[in-house]
């Protein structure tokens, strides 16, 4: 049984990278907004698609912390819903944090039609479940 997602951001995890910690067991420690830390595998991001890559099954997207990227878009179920410049929340697994955070998809959902309100709630949500 797999724990629920947890809300991130790419910067956290790209932090991971530059400690350079070899993470032993499931999941990356991440630092959270309270100073704590946070061990995660499945996680939950939105982020803006910058580009998809040539072999269409891997994207980059940016939230404000930086960009990271998403492997296994053609896998995902309900077809392709990631375009270029399409808002999106995309729940998956840490594949590596260095040297840019890489999740390979589960789940993607495209939240374009409330693109600002998404945008302006995610941080806030992000630092809100940390803190729990």
């Amino acid at each position: 049984d797999r724990p629920p997602p947890v809300k991130v951001l790419s910067g956290q995890l790209r932090a991971v990278g530059i400690r350079g910690i070899a993470d032993s067991g499931e999941g990356y420690a991440i630092r959270t907004g309270g100073g704590r830390s946070l061990r995660v595998s499945l996680v939950w991001m939105q982020g803006t698609v910058l580009e998809v890559q040539l072999d269409g099954n891997t994207v980059l997207l940016m939230d404000e912390t930086g960009t990271f990227a998403v492997q296994g878009v053609n896998n995902i179920p309900k077809g392709k819903p990631c375009l270029l410049q399409k808002y999106v929340m995309v729940m998956g697994v840490v594949q590596a944090v260095s040297p840019e955070p890489v999740i390979r998809a589960v789940k993607m959902a495209d939240l374009s039609e409330f693109a600002a309100l998404h945008r302006r709630m995610w941080s806030l949500e992000v630092e809100e479940l940390q803190q729990v």
